[in-house]
């Protein structure tokens, strides 16, 4: 009988342990190192720069991360978080550091290619993943975090592989896909093309410019005394309100050093021709496209000696630009969402963003919704304005906020509750705008 009483009071003591220190996951698995900790591993994996830290005291976590456009490769160094340190102000905006203090495992490719490696970014990190359960330990949970075009590889990976990834952090995202957002810079220059009376011949036609278009030897040279000239302030401000371009941005420098609107000069020329020789053919168009704007604003214009109605109408009788096929559909297998996700997603972005338009989330909604997976998306909003202009505090809540979603099987909703407070500059109730057109 007391050996009876012994056994029992064995088991119980046993049980109590185990349960005192298993971690509860609704989406995850135990996570196990088998490597010594901490550890910090660089190298190439299947053509891709890749780099991997994971702190001492992992807490069983893996983000993945999957970086923004570079024509470099690889982009130095190779990223394994977001944010930066800007060299003139010293603002430091870099999460690294944080999340590794705070116990995440960081990971980050390269990609094995330059300019729009989506086909590529989401293979690499897939592999990066693989190597890293093998490498270093099975995670208990796998986030994927893209930033900027690496938001497409993340948004396409939680569609695509339930079994790799828990949950993905989509980053001033195009989260409208990437069909929408070359068409939104269709926008941008034909109302360019109308308010300075035609698009330069050695551009290449418009929507499909020159292979080997350079910015700054052809493009630069046209649009800097034009954007200079405040005789031609008026014809900007068009361009600017057809697009629905942050105001406040328009005018203002980007932290590479030039205006934004070079900035999406520079995108849209050189970007978007190395992307053309990627689908082989041209990929804009605006065939089921209406450029509009408010009486307001053409009022507004007017004042600004514009006659914003008659460029409008050349805009609308320019609705005939059309992608080559097989090069559309390569946008939009490669760049375009199901919304069929198989894990929780957060969207952050700024409240303005001259690169991805806000509107973006509004889309993405939409096309999550029409998936039947509301319940799984999460969009957030900063008071803040730029592309990918986030406080390293902002990066890591959102992380805190994805891995207590994965912890507990619940959704941090409202996004205006204590996970995203106000403080800390997100936007409590943000109401999205609509496309622009």
């Amino acid at each position: 009988m007391k050996r009876n009483i012994l056994r029992i009071s064995l088991i119980m003591v046993l049980l109590v342990t185990l349960c005192a220190t298993a971690t509860v996951s609704v989406y995850g698995k135990s996570p196990k190192a088998h490597v010594l900790l901490s550890f910090e591993e660089e190298g190439i994996l299947k053509g891709a720069e890749y780099r991997i830290s994971v702190p001492r005291e992992w807490n069983g976590t893996l983000l993945v991360y999957a970086r923004g456009y570079s024509a470099e490769i690889p982009p130095p160094p190779v990223q394994i978080a977001p944010g930066w340190l800007d060299p003139v102000t010293l603002i430091d905006t870099r999460a690294e550091f944080t999340l590794l203090a705070d116990g995440y495992a960081l990971a980050g490719s390269s990609f094995s290619s330059g300019g729009f490696a989506i086909r590529e970014g989401v293979k690499n990190t897939k592999d990066l993943v693989k190597y890293f359960k093998k490498r270093v330990g099975n995670p208990e949970h796998v986030i994927v975090w893209g930033c900027s075009m690496g938001t497409v590889v993340a948004l396409k990976s939680i569609e695509k592989y339930p079994g790799i990834y828990d949950g993905a952090i989509a980053e001033s995202g195009l989260n409208a896909g990437l069909p929408m957002q070359v068409d939104w810079f269709l926008g941008f220059f034909l109302a360019y093309a109308v308010a300075f009376d035609g698009w330069p011949e050695e551009w290449g036609p418009l929507g499909d410019v020159r292979d080997d278009i350079n910015f700054e030897a052809d493009v630069l040279p046209i649009i800097f005394p034009q954007y200079t000239d405040s005789a031609n302030f008026g014809k900007w401000e068009f361009i600017r309100l057809v697009v629905d371009y942050p105001e406040e941005l328009f005018w203002a420098m980007s932290p590479w050093g030039a205006p934004w609107p070079f900035i999406n000069f520079m995108f849209g020329t050189e970007a978007w021709a190395e992307l053309e020789q990627r689908a082989k053919g041209t990929v804009m168009q605006n065939l089921d496209h209406v450029y509009n704007l408010t009486e307001a604003e053409i009022a507004d214009l007017s004042l600004l000696g514009v006659d914003a109605s008659s460029l409008l109408a050349d805009m609308n009788e320019r609705t005939d630009i059309e992608a080559r096929k097989p090069a559309r559909k390569y946008l939009e297998h490669y760049g375009g969402y199901s919304g069929d996700i198989t894990g929780p997603v957060i969207t952050l972005h700024n409240r303005a963003d001259p690169l991805c338009h806000v509107a973006h989330t509004g889309v993405y909604r939409d096309i999550v919704g029409e998936a039947g997976k509301a319940d799984l998306l999460l969009q957030v909003f900063t008071d803040a304005v730029g592309h990918g202009n986030f406080t390293a505090n902002q990066f890591v809540l959102t992380v805190e906020a994805m891995k207590q979603w994965l912890d507990t099987g619940i959704k941090p909703d409202p996004p205006d509750s204590a996970s995203f407070p106000a403080s800390e500059g997100f936007i409590p109730g943000f109401v999205i705008p609509p496309w622009p057109f």
